[in-house]
Parts: C-alpha cells; structure tokens; sequence
C-alpha cells in the first residue's frame, strides 16, 4: 500500500469523502489516506493528525518527500487536538476500535462544529460508534463491510441531523450491534461476520459458566446471551 495503491479498506474511505472537501484525517499513520485524496482531487486540502512519534514523522517524511506540504498539513496531537473548529468539513477515524474513536469524538466534541461529513472505520466494536452517534446528534447515512486479508471492516458514515432516523426496529439495540443498514443488505460478509462473533460468543459465555458467580459475571451472561440470540434471529 502507499498513497497511489490503498488498501481496499482506505479506498472504500476515500470514495465516501465528498469531493471538495477540507478533510482532517485521525491517526493518519503514513499519511496515506489524505495524500490519495489530495493527488486524486478529491480535497483540495488535508490535515493528517498523528499521535504517535514515529508514525508523524514518517507521515511528515512522506508529504515533503513528495513536495505537498501546502496542501497536506501534518501535525502532532491527540484526537482531534490537532484542528480547529471551523478548519474541516470531513473528519476520518480508520484502524481503531470503535471504544477509542467514541472517546475521541467525545473529547473533540466542540470542534465538530462546522464538520459536516464523519468517516469511521472501527477495527472492533462499532457498537459504540453507533451510541456515539445516536446520543450527539449525528445522523447514520451509511454503511459499508468489506472483508480484506482475513479480516473484516466496518465503514460508518454520518452528518448532522436526526440520529434517530435509521433505526426502524423496535428493537434498536440489535440494530446498534448489527448496524441498521448491514442489517437490511445482509451482505454474505455480514453474514461471515456474525458467524464468527456468535461463535465466540458462546466460547466465552461457555466459560463463564464455570466461573466463579458475581454480578458482573452474570450481567456478562445476559449481554452474551441477548447478542447471540440477536445473531440468530437474524441468520437463522
């Protein structure tokens, strides 16, 4: 992979970035995503935030290696630390679990004013990107799964409005932990996908039944069971 060739996961990203957008891309590790965009046309401007002292530097190696440091900023900082409000109209969050990329929006709440485009792929638990979502006011338009060396993706899309709008369900936990729009594509990959989790579900649950009881051993349980009943009801 390198900012020409992207993997199958950041290019599906990039297609879900309007064209002409000012774009801040979190945990941009080498700077991929934003350089792509930019030489494609798809922004005429990126911010590539980064954390970590060693993927900054290569992400800012890579961006005056190639003489685009107008039109690529690099910077260092945590989250969304690394804009201001006002500054981008998208924001992408790829490669962490669904839990951090919450707290990461949660922490940067204020400087979401004036975005108005989010594109988060959570390697794990996008679940709680979805609550996230739903409690802020953020309006799911779109989901993506795709499956990319032996493992799968998630690819969430949202913008401001009526976060309640995609879940029709009665039942919106199900849709929170399946995604409304995976739900009612049913995708095979979706099915894959499920298969395993509820696999591993019963795994553990199987070995929580020989621990030691506790309340938060048997919350554990209720939370397994409903899931894995969810699963079922559904690919069945």
């Amino acid at each position: 992979m390198n900012e020409l060739k992207l993997s199958k996961r950041l290019e599906m990203v990039a297609n879900l970035i309007p064209e002409g957008s000012t774009l801040a891309d979190i945990g941009s590790d080498h700077a991929y995503l934003p350089i792509h965009c930019y030489l494609k046309g798809i922004v005429p401007f990126a911010i590539a935030g980064e954390v970590v002292e060693g993927p900054f530097k290569t992400a800012k190696n890579q961006v005056n290696r190639l003489d685009l440091h107008t039109w690529i900023d690099v910077r260092k900082g945590d989250g969304l630390d690394v804009i201001t409000t006002g500054e981008v109209n998208a924001i992408t969050i790829c490669g962490m679990g669904g839990a951090l990329i919450a707290s990461i929006l949660e922490s940067g709440k204020e400087k979401l004013a004036g975005v108005n485009r989010l594109i988060l792929q959570p390697n794990i638990s996008a679940v709680s990107v979805r609550r996230w979502l739903l409690h802020n006011g953020w309006k799911l338009i779109e989901e993506k799964i795709l499956e990319e060396d032996d493992k799968i993706y998630e690819i969430l899309v949202a913008e401001p409005g009526d976060s309640t709008q995609p879940y029709t369900s009665p039942n919106q936990t199900k849709e929170l932990l399946l995604g409304p729009f995976l739900l009612r594509e049913h995708s095979s990959v979706f099915v894959k996908k499920w298969m395993l989790e509820k696999e591993n579900w019963e795994r553990i649950l199987s070995q929580l039944e020989g621990a030691a009881p506790s309340t938060e051993v048997e919350e554990k349980k209720v939370e397994l069971t409903t899931y894995i009943q969810f699963v079922k009801e559904e690919l069945n």
